[in-house]
């Protein structure tokens, strides 16, 4: 399947449509909060509508055409500070359509659809953050279940999702890639979520395990694919890395800003605000190449690297702007400037940080680095 422009321009309208009718009913800076709480009731509105998993693959893996139609719905919501793309939904459901057993499509699948499961992604820990072959979160089998124990760190939405999507060593795998990927229940005994505050004022977790008993048939995968199997995920979500939308409407949060402030006249800062412009159209663009290599079923990692370096840039430059210029109002905390700047610090290391971004394109454009 194809989308033709009209079919996904009358989609397009359908989102925008929704929003009118869901109206005061989203929090102005919903697209922030996390996944929980009132996005979880939009989730289920899109999956009432089919719309969660319009980007799943087919069982052999490949791009379905209404990868475009994903793209649109996720990056108008973002424009509407709405909500980011639903993590069940993307890479925990992408991997189940291709590689989960028959028994985990049935219990997961069609829940994740609806948008009544939730999941958060656990693979960063104290000392294995941008480097995940650190990981130290070991699962020991015992029979017919895991007992797991280690740290997760920084993991986003753990403290009101139903189940962490796991990366961790198993014991006994003698040789090669020593990590598995788990299904675990964030609600079994021996789980314990503390908050990370944030500069942003979101909130991040530290997820404690503690001898958690995992059933072996929550493993996807086999033992020792789980590297491969993250790659494969990220491979056909990196599209939505960067959502173009969110960046523009950061630039028109600067731009009812200064004139709120009648400060459109000022020379230096319209400059600034042109010149940022055509930062935002460059993530437009760079975005709508990683989409389309996605759909030719061609690798976009540089692509994608390439836009998420992009995107971060310009959010943190949008953010900084008026107070580079000596616009000391800016700074209120209360004002949406001052809150793009602080979570235009988040932003940057979500994802990959700007330094990992480098390294990618490095490898990826000039063969630099090793592998």
């Amino acid at each position: 399947m194809t989308a033709e422009p009209a079919d996904v321009d009358a989609f397009r309208a359908e989102i925008r449509a929704l929003l009118d009718e869901i109206g005061d009913g989203l929090h102005p800076r919903q697209f922030f909060h996390g996944r929980g709480g009132a996005t979880r009731d939009l989730y289920r509105e899109l999956g009432r509508r089919g719309w969660l998993s319009l980007g799943w693959p087919g069982e052999d893996g490949t791009a379905p055409g209404t990868l475009v139609h994903e793209f649109v719905l996720w990056d108008e919501l973002a424009y509407a500070r709405a909500a980011r793309p639903d993590l069940a939904a993307g890479i925990v459901a992408k991997t189940l359509v291709v590689h989960g057993t028959a028994d985990q499509k049935e219990r997961f699948l069609p829940g994740i659809a609806r948008g009544d499961i939730s999941f958060a992604l656990g693979y960063s820990e104290p000392e294995a953050g941008s480097d995940l072959r650190g990981v130290r979160t070991r699962a020991v089998r015992d029979g017919d279940v895991y007992r797991v124990t280690g740290e997760k760190r920084w993991t986003s939405d753990a403290h009101h999702s139903d189940y962490l999507w796991l990366l961790c060593r198993a014991d006994g795998v003698a040789e090669g890639d020593p990590h598995t990927l788990l299904i675990l229940d964030l609600r079994a005994a021996g789980v314990d979520i503390r908050p990370i505050e944030t500069i942003d004022g979101h909130r991040l977790n530290e997820v404690f395990l503690d001898g958690v008993v995992v059933p072996a048939t929550d493993r996807v995968g086999a033992e020792g694919q789980a590297w491969r199997l993250i790659r494969e995920a990220l491979a056909v979500e990196r599209h939505l890395m960067v959502l173009p939308g969110r960046v523009r409407r950061d630039l028109e949060s600067l731009v009812c800003w200064a004139r709120a402030q009648g400060l459109l006249g000022d020379p230096l800062l319209w400059d600034r605000i042109e010149q940022l412009s055509v930062d935002v159209q460059a993530v437009e663009v760079l975005a709508a190449e990683a989409l389309a290599r996605t759909l030719e079923g061609a690798d976009c990692t540089a692509e994608a690297a390439r836009v998420k370096l992009v995107g971060s840039r310009a959010t943190q430059e949008i953010a900084r702007a008026a107070l580079e210029l000596g616009h000391l109002e800016a700074t209120r905390r209360e004002d949406d400037l001052a809150f793009l700047w602080r979570e235009s610090m988040m932003e940057t290391l979500a994802g990959g940080t700007s330094e990992i971004m480098r390294g990618v394109l490095a490898r990826a454009e000039f063969g630099l680095g090793g592998r």
